[in-house]
């Protein structure tokens, strides 16, 4: 009997496509599209990858989204006009093809690619990117980004000069101004534009939103949802970039993010199998899944130091608790905390917290910012002797107990708090209560939870010492402003300043404010070194260790480049590929 054509099979294909909308397979290249071109290796199109978020998102709305998980989703849904290259650490052409800087360094004139669609098949142009930067820079949306396009008190203006072309102008020389533009995602003005109209663009682009109303440039676009479990993307059919055979990119049909409650379960999981890609793993479950390594499927890699400092530092806040007015005598006295960083042991501390997996820190700048970090800076070994010497010229003495007296016979005492969560940390104070007896000081530690820990530190500034960290976004110096500037929000050793209380601080800003505006590179490192020289002088924060980035992935990903930019693994997920072209 001649066999029946199968009918159903067809029909449901015909359904798939259209419910799905022509856009659901890749489209090929047009002579319309000006397309960026990649130099990678060429790869292999299809397969799935799952990797983990330590969170469940909060939102998939590029303008209001402030947490972790959510920003790292977004970032494969959009793209940005101009972008940070995560592996050089330097600007590229994104959505902007190329751009013009005026003479006096006021205006950018930014030429847009033609012809380019959005994950839903619209056409972008110049009014999406006009549309975009007035929302950031709207007052009543409150997005974080704000803060990022004001420049010298001034929010830069952004216009229209034809379709693909617009300008930004700003209201003094900036030299970070190409960085301004990375991570500021482009929005859909047609889909986005109503809800901001209304006052309701905060409610726009939830979780339970449908796939079909969102869309952007980045490489995917979302397919599904499970809460508590999973968010699925899939290829982005009309994404921008092509490999240079001219196959339009990325080559992964489909990037699954799975849900996990902390670091150790997501070793596990990976561990296991369930999941491709490990973004970041501390040192303790990497030396756990190093000894599975060589047996199983997959491979560990240790990329070097990241962009994370660790740092004890003194109350220097000149409105605090009276009980703490007679200790922030020696605390203000720099040679104190000189003598202070001498008696740590930073070797001992990478060796035990990181379990050699971290660098030693004199400086904030790690050595994986290999723009700006002043190499001359220097390192000296942990000496006793020497803080002895030094604590001496500043007035103290010690008594038959060995136990170190200020100038009016106090014993030297003080309490270190850090984050109960964060086991790293609480290892770090714990290794200088006991650098610090052999100095006769007595220390002590009291680890606390850490919104307690940010509450003491920004608000009641009710602590004596404190372990903290800070990671920078970017490897910039601008991106520190907050920190270094006396008025600056993070300015954590004295915050809240009307202005400098010392000549060392008002020099800082002086240094900050001028290379901020300083056009020529050169002249900018030399202004960005003097901060750290002087940072390394007057130890306002005492610079302790820095975290390797410790990553991992299954052995048939290709073209799997981690970087000491955020986000370490995926920044390139666009070229990434499996070497079956199947799913893992």
């Amino acid at each position: 009997m001649k066999p029946r054509p199968c009918l159903l099979n067809f029909a449901l294909l015909v359904m798939l496509f259209v419910l799905s909308g022509p856009s659901a397979f890749t489209q090929p290249p047009r002579s319309t599209e000006d397309l960026f071109i990649s130099d990678n290796p060429v790869g292999r199109t299809g397969g799935n990858l799952v990797v983990s978020l330590r969170s469940e998102p909060k939102t998939l709305n590029p303008v209001t989204s402030t947490d972790v998980s959510s920003r790292e989703v977004i970032a494969q849904l959009t793209s940005d006009m101009i972008h940070i290259n995560r592996s050089s650490q330097r600007t590229e052409p994104a959505i902007a093809k190329a751009w013009k800087v005026s003479a006096n360094g006021l205006q950018y004139r930014l030429e847009l690619r033609h012809g380019l669609r959005f994950s839903d098949g619209s056409a972008f142009d110049a009014d999406d990117v006009v549309f975009s930067f007035k929302v950031y820079l709207d007052e009543h949306v409150h997005s974080p980004q704000r803060d990022t396009l004001i420049v010298a008190g001034k929010p830069i203006v952004v216009r229209k000069l034809d379709q693909y072309t617009i300008s930004v102008e700003l209201s003094q020389p900036y030299a970070a101004a190409e960085r301004l533009f990375d991570s500021v995602a482009i929005l859909p003005r047609r889909l986005l534009e109503p809800a901001y109209n209304d006052g309701k663009l905060d409610q726009a682009w939830g979780l339970g939103t449908p796939p079909q109303l969102i869309a952007g440039l980045g490489p995917f676009r979302l397919k599904s949802y499970v809460p508590g479990q999973s968010l699925t993307l899939e290829r982005n059919p009309y994404y921008w970039k092509v490999d240079k055979a001219g196959n339009r990119l990325p080559y992964l049909n489909e990037l699954t993010y799975v849900f996990v409650a902390n670091a150790d379960a997501e070793a596990i999981r990976f561990q296991a199998g369930d999941t491709d890609i490990i973004n970041r793993l501390n040192a303790d479950d990497y030396s756990v899944l190093e000894k599975d390594e060589h047996a199983g499927s997959f491979h560990l890699q240790d990329i070097g130091s990241s962009l994370e400092f660790n740092f004890l530092f003194f109350n220097l806040n000149s409105s605090l608790p009276s009980q703490l007015v007679r200790k922030q005598i020696w605390f203000r006295d720099a040679r104190f905390r000189q003598a202070v960083s001498l008696a740590i042991d930073r070797n001992a501390m990478v060796r035990v917290v990181y379990r050699g997996r971290g660098t030693p820190l004199w400086t904030p700048v790690t050595p994986a910012n290999n723009l700006w970090v002043d190499t001359s800076i220097p390192h000296p070994a942990r000496s006793v002797e020497d803080a002895k010497k030094i604590l001496i010229s500043a007035g103290f003495v010690w008594n038959a107990e060995g136990v170190l007296l200020d100038k009016s016979n106090s014993p030297v005492e003080f309490t270190i708090i850090t984050s109960a969560s964060n086991a790293q940390r609480v290892k770090m104070a714990t290794m200088i209560q006991s650098d610090l007896k052999d100095l006769g000081i007595q220390v002590q530690v009291v680890s606390l939870d850490f919104h307690s820990v940010l509450d003491r530190i920004f608000q009641t500034h009710d602590y004596e010492a404190a372990v903290l960290g800070l990671g920078a976004g970017d490897v910039d110096p601008s991106a520190e402003m907050n920190v270094w500037m006396s008025s600056g929000n993070d300015h954590v050793w004295d915050l809240g300043e009307p202005h400098p209380s010392t000549p060392w601080e008002a020099e800082i800003d002086r240094l900050m404010e001028e290379q901020l505006s300083a056009t020529k590179r050169r002249k900018r490192k030399a202004l960005y070194d003097r901060v750290q020289e002087i940072l390394a002088e007057q130890a306002p924060i005492i610079c302790l260790a820095s975290p390797d980035i410790l990553v991992g992935a299954k052995n048939e990903i290709e073209n799997f480049k981690p970087a000491a930019l955020d986000p370490h693994t995926l920044w390139n997920s666009p070229e990434l590929f499996l070497s079956s072209g199947g799913s893992l």
